[in-house]
């Protein structure tokens, strides 16, 4: 039976800022694929949550950072779903270990830019061989998750730095590429979001924003970037792509 909704993969979207996003998508009348690290034993409650929201949740196990997961995960999609209509990049890690950059290890930067960059990398370049398929047909989008890292330099943690910049290219080199089939690719930027990623530094932030260091005092939430990708999915932005938007409460704002 042909699929008629439209169908958004999301990669590390069981929890975070990735969760956010698929609440929404799911609120939009999205059905899903959710990849992720953990087993789908562990994700039962959150996948679950999204179902009750209306959307059929396939959820792949898939290291994004692994050529044959990122295969797996988009014949799992093929199989289950026939289509594929919107792919968001999000999946990502911070570095096992702070260390100042005179200190860092290869290690950290081999595993760090294997899932920020090359996994998203590959893994989009995958998704359109399947997009274009369809030559100039359907609505169809790429959103990259990168982070204002991508351009504010952290010294203790430059691969994740790094990593964010490289996305922030790859963005711009699929918009080029893929404009022709009337695919829009976006990224955004998102600030400093409250999840378990940044939880070990919520002192850290929350004296900052004390000091001012965003303009709208508040942590930012994955539903912040859950209602920018769907705004972005349901077309509210036609006459745009290849584009950067910082969703970061003004941090980014230069000032006098």
């Amino acid at each position: 039976m042909k699929h008629t909704k439209p169908i958004a993969l999301v990669t590390g979207g069981s929890r975070g800022i990735g969760y956010g996003i698929a609440e929404r998508l799911a609120e939009e009348g999205y059905d899903l694929a959710i990849c992720g690290r953990r087993p789908a034993a562990d994700v039962d409650e959150s996948l679950q949550g999204l179902r009750d929201r209306g959307a059929e949740v396939l959820y792949v196990p898939a290291d994004v950072g692994r050529r044959e997961d990122r295969t797996a995960l988009l014949d799992a999609v093929r199989s289950r779903f026939g289509r594929l209509d919107a792919l968001v990049n999000n999946a990502g890690m911070a570095p096992r270990v702070r260390r100042d950059i005179l200190e860092a290890e290869e290690e950290s930067y081999d595993e760090v830019m294997g899932v920020n960059l090359r996994g998203p990398y590959f893994l989009t370049q995958a998704a359109a061989r399947w997009m274009t398929e369809a030559g100039n047909s359907g609505d169809r989008s790429i959103v990259f998750i990168t982070s204002v890292s991508a351009t504010v330099a952290s010294p203790s943690r430059g691969e994740y730095c790094l990593s964010k910049a490289g996305l922030a290219m790859a963005a711009r080199l699929w918009a080029v590429r893929l404009a022709e089939f009337g695919i829009k690719v976006y990224e955004l930027r998102p600030g400093v979001i409250a999840t378990d990623m940044t939880s070990g530094v919520k002192e850290k932030y929350d004296a900052l924003m004390e000091e001012g260091l965003f303009l709208q005092r508040r942590w930012g939430r994955p539903d912040d970037i859950g209602k920018a990708v769907a705004s972005l999915l349901r077309g509210d932005w036609p006459y745009s792509t290849g584009q950067a938007i910082y969703i970061d409460g003004g941090m980014t704002v230069g000032r006098l």
